[in-house]
């Protein structure tokens, strides 16, 4: 705050003018070509940067737009530089870009985090300082404006004859009166002798009508001749207070007619709204005094149809209740009926019983293979038994033989 009141109160909107330039530079650099067709971008405003409340804002569009035109600015200035894409870092595209201007001679003596934003007088002095860098290396050069050799009119227009103009007249008419001013006094004899003189003339002038021997076509054309030399020329000035003061008086007294008028016929209105409401009125009070008994017989039937309705409600909730437990009642009887269903046809199938009947008889086939199984078994354990039974009295009479000899030895 202590810096912008340093700088003055058109600091915060120097940004106004530093934009409407830049636009104006970048116009020359042909960016409408080079960068809003190739990104197919809709042309910038020429307040599209500045950091205002009266200009609408959006962060992310506008630091998008401002790292691809400072980009192609770079590039422009004849140093390589990546086009920024929409989802790059964005503290990584400040710094390159800041680290660029230094580069090509630029002052920096701001954070880079005021770029973040995508509009302030940070980004329109970036943007400038890169736009003069870049004409600058095209060999641009701002010349003298060159204006058109324009005869100027003399100042003083010849008056025509023929018109009077009214600073003429007044000028007369002034010095008329400083010649008569200049005058040491009024001769009243003198004045009063050319009365009488005017008088005599005048008595001594004929009784008959005087007619005039000239011709009216001679007539008509010396006042043609004359006329253009009667006209006065009033030029109005539109500054003028006085004009102002007419046309207000007149505008007053316009409107004072009108209202004049407008009065009476709103008093008119007024008195004819005013009976027919009267009448209105009474009518609706004759209205009611004679329908007084038909206006309360139809309350009476009113308060006696609200009763009916309320016990057809209770009557109605009675009777919902006692048609949903129908319903239950009904989808149990149903399930009885379907256990019932299922229970005599079973009973009267004789399916079953013939299911019963093969499988005893599968049983019994099944009881005789174990038998005969188990035959076997038991004939097969008994060679077993019997083959051991020999083995053991091998082996004894093997034992007995054997011993004899052992004690011949």
């Amino acid at each position: 705050m202590a810096e912008e009141d340093e700088r003055g109160p058109g600091a915060v909107y120097q940004m106004f003018v530093v934009m409407e330039d830049l636009l104006d530079k970048l116009k020359v650099l042909d960016y409408e070509q080079h960068v809003l067709e190739k990104h197919n971008i809709k042309p910038l405003s020429r307040h599209y940067f500045v950091s205002s409340p009266h200009v609408l804002s959006n962060p992310g569009e506008q630091f998008y737009l401002f790292s691809v035109i400072a980009a192609w600015l770079i590039s422009q200035c004849g140093r390589p530089f990546d086009t920024p894409q929409e989802y790059d870092d964005p503290n990584a595209t400040v710094s390159n870009i800041l680290s660029e201007l230094r580069a090509l001679g630029g002052q920096v003596d701001f954070p880079p985090a005021k770029l973040k934003s995508g509009c302030g007088e940070h980004v329109c002095y970036v943007l400038d300082q890169l736009v003069e860098k870049a004409l600058k290396s095209k060999g641009f050069a701002w010349n003298r404006p060159q204006y058109p050799s324009v005869e100027v009119e003399d100042e003083c227009v010849q008056e025509d004859d023929a018109e009077l103009t009214l600073s003429k007249v007044e000028e007369e008419m002034t010095q008329e009166d400083e010649d008569y001013e200049d005058e040491e006094g009024l001769d009243l004899d003198a004045l009063k002798t050319r009365t009488n003189q005017s008088v005599e003339l005048s008595g001594s002038r004929p009784a008959e009508v005087l007619e005039s021997d000239v011709d009216a076509t001679e007539w008509n054309l010396e006042v043609e001749r004359v006329l253009p030399q009667l006209k006065v020329t009033i030029r109005t000035d539109n500054k003028d207070w006085r004009i102002h003061l007419d046309q207000m008086h007149q505008h007053q007294d316009g409107i004072n007619t009108s209202l004049q008028e407008a009065k009476g016929c709103l008093f008119k209105l007024k008195e004819d709204i005013t009976k027919t409401l009267e009448k209105v009125g009474s009518r609706e009070k004759y209205v009611n005094t004679q329908l007084e008994h038909l206006i309360s017989e139809f309350r009476q039937a009113q308060a006696q149809l609200n009763k009916v309705k309320e016990l057809y409600k209770q009557a109605s909730g009675g009777v919902t209740e006692r048609t949903r437990i129908l319903a239950e009642i009904s989808e149990e009887l149903e399930k009885v009926k379907q256990e019932m269903e299922e229970k005599g046809s079973s009973m009267s199938d004789g399916a079953p019983v013939v299911k019963i009947r093969q499988s005893l008889t599968k049983l019994k086939q099944e009881i005789e293979q174990m038998d005969v199984r188990m035959g076997v078994v038991e004939h097969t354990l008994l060679q077993a038994k019997l083959r051991e039974k020999n083995n053991m009295t091998r082996d004894m009479h093997a034992t007995h033989l054997l011993e004899p000899n052992s004690q011949n030895y």
